[in-house]
């Protein structure tokens, strides 16, 4: 596998890999994030995606393996069909809970997960894996109560493998390969 150019001369980078969202789920999103989220840092539109699995600090000869992982087994899944049931904050975070209508998100989560654990890139969480949208980052909680946004369902077609630059402004996230979901790159 060739290295993308942001990655040449690392010899680790932060991995994730995530659900990528359609471009009028984005839209609809920005355009609530600015009337609804008052209070932190909203998250970028090139940074709205529904992570499956993050692997943090990854030695980059693996990307190759991961990437395979991902691959497999988006190949072999189903579009998931996602609606938003709620908003919740974190120690640091604000999510829109999502609603995994017939469990799709979550068997592909979990067959990514399961495959790069085999790989010896990730370790399992401890808690349940949930499916959610980052939408606001801040440094203490300020308790928001928005209304939720009208996204009615979406239906993310690929699966991507990312990497996240960290920078003083905050993370910065960028595709490093991506497949459709259910078959072909």
């Amino acid at each position: 596998m060739t290295l993308p150019a942001s990655l040449e001369g690392r010899e680790r980078a932060r991995l994730f890999a995530a659900l990528v969202l359609p471009p009028e789920t984005v839209e609809t999103l920005v355009a609530w994030q600015r009337q609804e989220l008052a209070e932190g840092r909203v998250v970028a539109p090139g940074n709205l995606h529904v992570t499956l699995a993050f692997l943090g600090w990854t030695p980059v000869q693996r990307l190759g393996e991961v990437t395979g992982a991902v691959v497999g087994a988006a190949g072999k899944a189903e579009r998931p069909v996602l609606t938003v049931s709620g908003y919740r904050e974190t120690r640091s975070v604000g999510m829109l809970v999502l609603d995994d209508r017939e469990g799709r998100a979550t068997r592909l989560a979990e067959d990514v997960q399961g495959r790069l654990e085999d790989l010896g890139v990730y370790e399992a969480e401890r808690r349940q894996w949930l499916p959610h949208l980052t939408v606001l980052r801040f440094g203490r909680p300020p308790r928001l109560r928005p209304d939720l946004p009208d996204l009615g369902e979406v239906s993310p077609s690929e699966a991507a493998v990312y990497l996240s630059v960290l920078r003083p402004s905050g993370a910065q996230y960028e595709i490093l390969e991506s497949v459709a979901l259910g078959g072909s790159r």
